[in-house]
C-alpha cells in the first residue's frame, strides 16, 4: 500500500490523524507529517503499523456490553457518577478488537489508573492511553506456552547469573509512569535494581513477551509494539501459536532495526543477554504436537 493508497483509505474510512495515531501507537506528529507529505521517507515499521490499522480497521457497528460491577460514584475518569453499587455497567469504552476500533475514548474523557483500580478483581483489562482493553481469560494453549517460557527464561537467567528476574502475568506495569497506562505483559524480564516489594512495576521492563490470541492479536502486534518501543523496552517477543512463529524486536539495536522471525523449531537468542542465553522452542513445539494442537 503506497502513501497515496493510505490517504485514500483514510478518507474512505473517515479516520482522522488522531484516530490513526491512537490505533497504531505511532505519535500523532509522525502520522500528521506522513499524510501531509512533510516526511519524505518514513520508516518502514511506522508505515507497516499505519497500514495494518487501515487494512484491519473494524466497522463500529456493535459494541459488546461488558457487565462490570460499578465502581463507587464519582470515580470515573470523565468526572461523571458511576452507577449505584450492585448494578451493571455497560462498558462501550472497554475495547475488544473484534467489536470496536481502538482510540474510541476521546482525550478529554480518558480513564485513569484510579478507574483501573476501582474495577472488580475478577475483571481483567489493560489501560492504554486512557482506554480500557478487555483481556478475558487466556486459553489453555496460551497458558501452556507461557508456563514453559517462564521456566526456560528463569533457567537461562539462573544458569548465567544474570541480574534479572522473570515475572508472569498478571503483573501490573505502569509503563509510561503516567496516569493513563497500565499493562500486563504475558511475561516480563526486569534487570538491575528495582522495588520487588511494590504492588506494580514502574517504567519499562527490559524484555516483554506477548503470546497472541484472537482477542489480543491486533493490540499486541500494533498498539503494544509501539507502546513498548516508545516507553524504552529493550526487547519484545511476539509469540504466534497459530503460525508457530516468534518475532523478536530488539529495539536497542538501532533506529533502523529489522525484526527477526523464528519458527517454533528454532533456538532463539535473548538479545539483552549479549549472546549468553537462548530459548529452545523445539520442546514447546513437541509438546503442542503431542496434544494435537
Amino acid at each position: 500500500m503506497t502513501i497515496e493508497d493510505m490517504k485514500a483509505r483514510k478518507i474512505e474510512l473517515g479516520l482522522t490523524n488522531e484516530m490513526i495515531s491512537e490505533a497504531s501507537g505511532v505519535p500523532f506528529s509522525t502520522v500528521q507529517k506522513i499524510f501531509s507529505g512533510t516526511t519524505k521517507a518514513p520508516r518502514r515499521l511506522t508505515l507497516e503499523a499505519i497500514q495494518k490499522v487501515l487494512t484491519h480497521w473494524p466497522e463500529p457497528t456493535s459494541v459488546r456490553s461488558v457487565p462490570f460491577d460499578a465502581p463507587s460514584a464519582g470515580s470515573r475518569g470523565d468526572g461523571s457518577a458511576a452507577p449505584a453499587s450492585g448494578g451493571s455497567f455497560a462498558r462501550a469504552d472497554s475495547v475488544r478488537e473484534s467489536a470496536f476500533p481502538y482510540g474510541a475514548v476521546p482525550k478529554d474523557n480518558r480513564h485513569t489508573i484510579d478507574d483501573y483500580y476501582a474495577l472488580p478483581e475478577d475483571v481483567r483489562v489493560e489501560l492504554i492511553d486512557g482506554v480500557f482493553y478487555d483481556m478475558g481469560a487466556p486459553a489453555m494453549l496460551h497458558q501452556m506456552i507461557l508456563g514453559d517460557l517462564y521456566l526456560l527464561f528463569r533457567k537461562c537467567a539462573d544458569e548465567h547469573d544474570m541480574p534479572c528476574e522473570v515475572y508472569l502475568s498478571p503483573c501490573d506495569v505502569r509503563l509510561d509512569r503516567d496516569n493513563y497506562t497500565m499493562v500486563q505483559p504475558d511475561l516480563l524480564v526486569i534487570c538491575g535494581e528495582y522495588d520487588a516489594g511494590a504492588v506494580r512495576y514502574e517504567g519499562a521492563p527490559d524484555l516483554c513477551v506477548e503470546i497472541l490470541s484472537p482477542s489480543t492479536r491486533m493490540k499486541d502486534m500494533i498498539l503494544k509494539l509501539h507502546k513498548y518501543q516508545n516507553a524504552g523496552v529493550r526487547e519484545y517477543w511476539i509469540v504466534d501459536p497459530k503460525h508457530r512463529a516468534v518475532t523478536v524486536h530488539l529495539f536497542e539495536d538501532s533506529e533502523d532495526y529489522d525484526p527477526k522471525k523464528y519458527s517454533f523449531d528454532d533456538t532463539i537468542p535473548i538479545g539483552i543477554s549479549d549472546g549468553d542465553c537462548s530459548i529452545d522452542f523445539s520442546g514447546i513445539n513437541e509438546k503442542l504436537k503431542r496434544h494435537g494442537v
